[in-house]
């Protein structure tokens, strides 16, 4: 009786603080009230007298005339800017920064653990680019690889939460799914949107230097599970989850920010092995797939994954019939970089299928990439159709999740923390 007294008194306590860590401080002009969201939402975090519920919300669908009418005011640039989400450098906002959102009109960033020092400072830093961003016709997705484990961003005055392996290995979908909700509710606390998150690669080569404990298991079915509740329990805090790594990573002895992996699986061997989570996400609506820069010997023998056409629109659009957003993988990474330029290779991406280009790192290389993109509209090598077509499926998912350029205040940790803690205490 004790415990579920002080459980419900925790509870209380999140609910208060998370409510008030962020609110609207500016009115948005007229174009921008579709994606306008009460920054205060998140969901209600699990009862004592039922431990862990899924309280998945289903996020509204975006008016599609509204969608449309915004694309019809967009210019060529601002659509092309919506193709690209960059990196930044420092800790606060610097002049290069400032005409990404200016001059090139991105459609957003993504930070990593050298842009973060502490809470105070990310939220200051996310709050800057929003107001830089307040007089563009569309908000910034705010983005973070945040699985738990090693891959981690956020700042250590947050408690920790484990590898997907080690979650996998508890093998209780509830619990999955909860810390999913606790990913969540830290990203959104600070004011992040969107997660590269969670893993759907299956562990499956011990020789793999880059995958290992951050899947959720060695098979398909393990990693199935698992990583379904956790994309859920991320996007049930209001940030969309980015599931990664198509067409599956876990089979490789290359680590592609170094060079390039090369699969030599077939169709049909995909199909019923690394293949297995990716279907299952997109019966489940998934919101984003990240493509890896891999060489997919028997789909597309010349071109990396991220800019093959045979992978992303032959495989993914069409035979798995997904219609959500399509994101590259950091397009700096020497995977794909040894053999491509960074321009062409944006163009080549888009031109395959992607819809969202990552460029993580060097402004100049992001220059390339969103002049290239300028270039090859401007010149028909992207036809406005193309074009059109990304643009419209981007406004329409910032728009399920209501994002907007509201500013987020302070928050107080303890409550959060506690709420984390409750969770991990389930497994001990």
């Amino acid at each position: 009786m004790r415990r579920e007294v002080s459980l419900i008194i925790v509870i209380l306590l999140t609910l208060f603080v998370v409510t008030s860590c962020s609110k609207a401080s500016e009115q948005l002009d007229s174009q921008e009230d579709q994606f306008v969201t009460n920054t205060n939402h998140i969901t209600t975090p699990p009862t004592s007298e039922a431990p862990f519920t899924k309280t998945t919300p289903a996020p509204e669908a975006p008016n599609n005339d509204n969608i449309q009418l915004q694309l019809d005011s967009m210019t060529l640039e601002e659509k092309v800017g919506q193709l690209v989400i960059v990196g930044l450098n420092g800790t606060t906002m610097q002049p290069a920064t400032k005409a990404m959102i200016n001059k090139y009109k991105v459609g957003g960033f993504i930070l990593f653990k050298d842009n973060i020092k502490n809470s105070d400072q990310t939220i200051k830093l996310l709050n800057e680019l929003k107001k830089t961003n307040k007089s563009n016709v569309s908000p910034l997705w705010l983005s973070v690889d945040q699985e738990g484990g090693r891959v981690r961003r956020l700042p250590n005055e947050f408690v920790k939460t484990p590898s997907a392996g080690a979650i996998g290995d508890v093998n209780d979908s509830t619990y999955t799914y909860s810390i999913g909700q606790a990913l969540g509710m830290k990203l959104h606390a600070l004011g992040f949107n969107m997660n590269f998150a969670p893993v759907l690669d299956i562990n499956s080569n011990p020789k793999n230097p880059v995958i290992g404990d951050r899947a959720f298991g060695t098979d398909p079915q393990s990693v199935t599970t698992h990583g379904i509740e956790m994309m859920k329990g991320i996007s049930s805090q209001n940030i969309a989850a980015v599931v990664k790594h198509f067409p599956g990573h876990g089979d490789t002895v290359v680590d592609s920010h170094f060079d390039l992996p090369i699969v030599s699986k077939s169709l049909k061997e995909l199909e019923q092995f690394e293949l297995l989570p990716f279907v299952k996400a997109i019966e489940e609506k998934t919101d984003a797939i990240m493509i890896a820069h891999l060489l997919m010997l028997k789909l597309d023998d010349r071109n990396p994954a991220t800019i093959s056409k045979e992978v992303i629109t032959g495989l993914l659009r069409e035979k798995l019939n997904y219609e959500g957003v399509i994101i590259t993988d950091d397009m700096t990474m020497a995977g794909l970089m040894k053999t491509n330029s960074i321009g062409e290779a944006s163009v080549k991406s888009i031109l395959a299928g992607s819809d969202l280009i990552l460029v993580g790192h060097k402004d100049e290389l992001q220059q390339e990439a969103l002049v290239a993109l300028q270039t090859s509209v401007r010149s028909g090598e992207i036809s406005e159709e193309r074009l059109n077509e990304s643009v419209y499926r981007l406004l329409k998912l910032k728009g399920k999740y209501k994002i907007s350029n509201n500013l987020n205040e302070a928050i107080q940790l303890k409550p959060i923390n506690t709420f984390i803690k409750s969770v991990l205490d389930t497994n001990k």
